[in-house]
């Protein structure tokens, strides 16, 4: 195998939960190889470079080995190489450690119901990561 989809390749290593959100983020001009957008369909081989935009960060892999159909986890790290710097992990630490206070309940709700669950995880997820 001398070159495999990148949709594929992302899902394969773990990178994604699922094959279309690999896709879906392609599409969405999240994922380049080297400085380019790239589709889907684009193939990747060793070597090749590839960034992630992900919840408010960027990723830098490097591909060390070719995967087209999904591993365990201790086998997909094998595959590539993590080379996004250290600052780009630890950006949003100044800014969320110790500014907010605990999230609180009115006294006698009890605990949040699925539906409810949901929807206040989406609410932080499009607060906090709306990119």
């Amino acid at each position: 195998m001398e070159k495999v989809r990148i949709d594929k390749w992302l899902w394969s290593v773990r990178i994604f939960k699922s094959r279309s959100l690999a896709t879906r983020m392609c599409k969405a001009g999240k994922i380049r190889l080297g400085e380019d957008k790239v589709k889907a369909s684009q193939m990747i081989a060793v070597d090749d470079h590839i960034k992630v935009s992900k919840n408010g960060y960027e990723f830098t892999f490097r591909v060390i080995k070719l995967l087209d159909k999904r591993v365990g986890a201790p086998i997909a790290v094998t595959a590539y190489e993590d080379l996004t710097p250290e600052s780009e992990l630890r950006k949003y630490d100044d800014w969320f450690v110790g500014k907010a206070s605990p999230e609180t309940r009115e006294k006698g709700t009890g605990r949040p119901t699925k539906k409810q669950r949901r929807t206040i995880d989406q609410f932080k997820r499009d607060f906090y990561f709306s990119d």
